[in-house]
């Protein structure tokens, strides 16, 4: 059976920015109990008053704050070189039987040229291409028999060194989610390895970004 507090509880988690906010005590409790009074009147099927959500929300105890963990802020610290690339160019094309062959075909002319920014992931259905812009056209010919189903260039992209034991640590990529999405930047792509970490975005916000990832360090 639902309560008021379980109803609270699940609207919360819903919004990890709330959450977390809420775990800074840098919220209002009665504006957000007003705030919520439609949405858990709704769910429990009857009227709520606005007293009883805001005892429930001083009586919730958030998740530990991830940012908190001595082992989270160790890693954060040990973050190693930031590499900023401009001038990229993302390729998407439909997954095909030859398509592995046209990727030959570039990963043998990139290989020739260590100053070329290439990056290749494949997923189910689709798989994209970065590359520097320089490089569009040796795609374009390279995967001309192979349906092209998105292009976008004038992206930036930011590569950041983890250190080894980063997949064990919970709550590392959020981190870098969540201070990006705090300042409104929108990532275009992710690409990751084992103990690398790329974001690719939009050219106009990448002062932004890099700020915003450089203070991760601290």
């Amino acid at each position: 059976m639902k309560t008021i507090a379980s109803c609270v509880s699940e609207l919360l988690v819903s919004q990890p920015f709330l959450e977390e906010a809420l775990a800074r005590n840098i919220i209002n409790y009665s504006a957000l109990a007003e705030e919520l009074v439609p949405s858990v009147s709704d769910m429990l099927k009857k009227p709520v008053k606005s007293g009883a959500i805001m005892m429930a929300l001083r009586r919730y105890s958030p998740p530990q704050n991830l940012s908190n963990s001595v082992k989270l802020k160790r890693v954060l610290e040990g973050l190693g070189d930031i590499t900023v690339r401009s001038n990229l160019t993302d390729f998407t094309f439909q997954n095909s039987k030859t398509l592995i062959h046209s990727h030959s075909r570039i990963l043998e002319h990139v290989g020739l040229n260590s100053s070329i920014f290439y990056a290749f992931t494949r997923g189910i259905h689709e798989s994209n291409i970065i590359i520097s812009s320089s490089e569009a056209s040796n795609v374009v010919e390279y995967f001309s028999e192979e349906q092209q189903i998105g292009m976008v260039d004038q992206l930036s992209a930011i590569s950041i060194s983890l250190p080894q034991d980063n997949s064990r640590v919970t709550g590392l990529y959020y981190q870098i989610f969540k201070r990006l999405a705090w300042e409104g930047i929108a990532l275009y792509e992710v690409v990751s390895t084992t103990n690398e970490f790329t974001v690719l975005i939009e050219d106009h916000l990448i002062d932004k970004a890099f700020s915003v990832i450089k203070r991760l360090k601290g």
